[in-house]
């Protein structure tokens, strides 16, 4: 057997707190908790002021739109971050560095978000068609090296709810070729604490499973979930040597390529539930070039109200089109997640 590969990033809690009165209050408590993990003060009381400023700015600008903050990690290297994301007035880039909307928005573009980059190590945004995304982030300590694949996911629970039964993992899968990950995405049977656990069933499983190849490792997956709930997943085998994502799938997780050019090519999976019925497992291919964007997600997100006419944002930052994608397609009355795999061009 092989030695059991390294974890690159995986689902953690997120802090989703919707626009009102009590926003920046609300954002400034959670926003303090999480830069206390930054070790230097002066950085932890620039990300929270960050945070406030970003509540302020959807109160202001867009009443219905959310913040969530996190604390993540990746391929090591931690960060706190805070996601704003809404579907008000377009965002004029409020500084040369922040890149301008692809397209015209029915509502005049506004300044926002003014003068945030240099509380944070980054600070991105993009609009495009009815929703507004931006995101800050402070690393922890420095920012992981540059790689061939960026990746981000995100999880939302149902209305209510305190636990979500969507999860996301990425690990290394260094036998399949220089810089091959492998990604699950996995959506619990339901929602709350039962499809919470099978979540997080299937990411143990996932962690120390000894084959990184998706069809036997479904069946290891089935295997370690029966007694659970069962869940809808798909395992998705990226090799950006080769230029090919490979994907084994069961049950109702979406699974496409962006590429570049805006091609776009869909990967199926097969009707089941893993830890009660699984099909003989079967796996499918498509080309993953330079520039492309791999998405997988769960049914939380609707398909049909996925625009793909949407310029995804032109700097194809994983975590943007999380948020844009989760914006446009999530459904009230479900749990949500997804995960984004970006191929970074030489």
């Amino acid at each position: 057997m092989m030695a059991v590969t390294s974890l690159v990033a995986e689902s953690a809690e997120v802090h989703w707190l919707p626009a009102g009165p009590s926003l920046p209050t609300a954002a400034r408590k959670v926003a303090a908790g999480l830069a206390a993990l930054l070790t230097d003060a002066a950085r932890a009381a620039a990300f929270e002021q960050c945070a406030t400023a970003m509540a302020g700015d959807l109160l202001a600008h867009a009443p219905d739109g959310v913040l969530a903050l996190r604390a993540t990690r990746v391929r090591g290297q931690g960060a706190v971050e805070c996601l704003s994301i809404d579907g008000g007035p377009g965002a004029r880039a409020p500084q040369p560095g922040v890149p301008a909307p692809l397209a015209p928005r029915p509502a005049p573009l506004v300044p926002r978000f003014s003068g945030l980059e240099g509380l944070v190590d980054s600070f991105v945004l993009h609009s495009a068609r009815g929703s507004t995304v931006a995101c800050a982030r402070s690393w922890l300590a420095a920012p992981p090296p540059p790689a061939p694949l960026r990746l981000a996911g995100l999880t939302r629970p149902y209305p209510g709810e305190h636990v979500v039964g969507d999860a996301w993992a990425v690990r290394e899968a260094p036998e399949h070729g220089r810089d091959a990950v492998l990604v699950l995405m996995c959506d619990g049977l339901g929602h709350g604490p039962l499809a919470a656990l099978a979540a997080s069933r299937a990411r143990e499983v996932f962690r120390d499973a000894p084959t990184t190849d998706p069809a036997p490792l479904l069946r290891l997956l089935h295997e370690g979930m029966r007694g659970t709930r069962g869940a809808a997943l798909a395992l998705a085998l990226v090799t950006p040597d080769t230029h090919r994502v490979r994907l084994g799938g069961v049950g109702n997780i979406a699974a496409f390529v962006t590429a570049a050019d805006a091609s776009r090519h869909s990967l199926a999976s097969l009707p089941g539930i893993v830890g009660s019925v699984l099909p003989a497992p079967r796996v499918f291919e498509a080309p993953y070039p330079p520039g492309a964007v791999l998405v997988l997600h769960s049914d939380g997100l609707s398909e049909r109200r996925r625009d793909p006419a949407t310029p995804l944002p032109p700097s194809r930052e994983p975590l943007l089109v999380a948020a844009q994608l989760l914006n446009q397609a999530a459904i009230r009355r479900d749990d949500a997640g997804l995960v984004v795999i970006g191929h970074v061009p030489a």
